[in-house]
């Protein structure tokens, strides 16, 4: 691959971060001790979400330029995005030193300090066992949060339902505990919320206000009227980059998802994945046949027959071993 082929553009990662890497891992095998190729192969990672990965190449870059001022801000926002505040704060405020001209550390060290000021800090951290994952699915009235934890006892577990806001806290063996902070995109009504605790998991039964299908767990809800009007602090969140060339990131990481790659995941979670994957890749009739069913059978029945279910109000039909009951 020549080098002019391989020094991609800023834009050239923001329209194709996932082809941007693929390239700069060619060059990389080429050229090793480029810290260039690392930095932007960092900053492609971001934008599909690896930010493990991109934390990884950062460090990298920062090995073989120890004063590159980019490297330090992406390594910020790969931490901040896992949460690792602390860490993230430190990382801004070294790439500061290096570069005080740029405002973008200013805006995300103004982040960490309000995450780390309300306690977020504490709630995820990247020493956290490893093998502790929680996922979610939905039903037309609620939303299910299941944590991965086996043989936990009830007086280990607390768990806080706010309007918009989940927060688990769990006791453990070892030297930390785990804890679960998550904003959740929609309202739910925390009083009408439970939990249960089985052997292999903890499961957090959500309630929503109104039948409205959640896409995504997490985030902040915007409604049609906000998104025609800009606030001018909106502006304080552009990203730059080396080269001083802006993007809006937060628009970017938003807009831009890969799905998880080689997750394995049990249970209500792969089921619910591969329910994901059949209605992602159906046509238009399996949609409006897997809606339709799931929605009149009260999450009981998933056909993708539309041919059938069009023609007749799906009944509820839960398990042998199950009771129906409309809460």
């Amino acid at each position: 691959m020549a080098e002019s082929e391989a020094r991609l553009s800023e834009c050239d990662v923001e329209r194709d971060p996932a082809g941007a890497a693929q390239k700069l891992t060619a060059a990389i095998e080429l050229k090793p001790d480029d810290a260039e190729y690392y930095c932007q192969r960092a900053y492609a990672h971001i934008l599909l979400q690896n930010y493990n990965d991109a934390i990884t190449d950062t460090k990298k870059t920062l090995s073989l330029d120890p004063n590159n001022a980019t490297a330090f801000l992406r390594q910020g926002i790969g931490e901040y995005h896992l949460k690792d505040y602390i860490s993230a704060l430190k990382s801004l405020n070294v790439g500061q030193k290096l570069d005080d001209t740029e405002t973008a550390f200013t805006i995300w060290i103004k982040r960490c300090e309000e995450a780390i000021s309300t306690g977020s800090h504490s709630v995820v951290h990247q020493s956290q066992p490893s093998k502790i994952k929680y996922d979610w699915y939905q039903t037309e009235s609620h939303v299910i949060v299941t944590i991965m934890i086996k043989n936990v006892k009830k007086d280990e577990v607390n768990i806080k339902f706010l309007e918009r806001e989940l927060i688990a806290l769990v006791k453990l063996s070892t030297e930390e505990d785990y804890s679960l902070k998550l904003h959740l995109l929609h309202p739910i009504v925390p009083e009408q919320s439970s939990f249960r605790i089985l052997s292999t998991k903890i499961e957090i039964k959500m309630k929503k206000p109104e039948a409205v299908r959640w896409e995504n767990l997490e985030g902040h809800e915007i409604t049609p009227k906000a998104k025609q009007f800009t606030p001018v602090s909106e502006s304080m969140l552009l990203y730059p980059t080396s080269s001083h060339y802006t993007r809006n990131w937060d628009k970017l990481v938003v807009e831009i998802k890969e799905e998880e790659k080689n997750e394995k995941l049990e249970g209500d979670a792969a089921l619910n994945k591969l329910f994901q994957q059949i209605y992602s890749d159906g046509t238009d009739e399996v949609k409006r046949a897997m809606n339709k069913s799931f929605m009149e059978s009260g999450g009981t029945v998933l056909s993708t027959n539309w041919s059938d279910v069009g023609k007749r109000k799906v009944e509820v039909n839960p398990p042998d071993d199950m009771e129906w009951k409309k809460y």
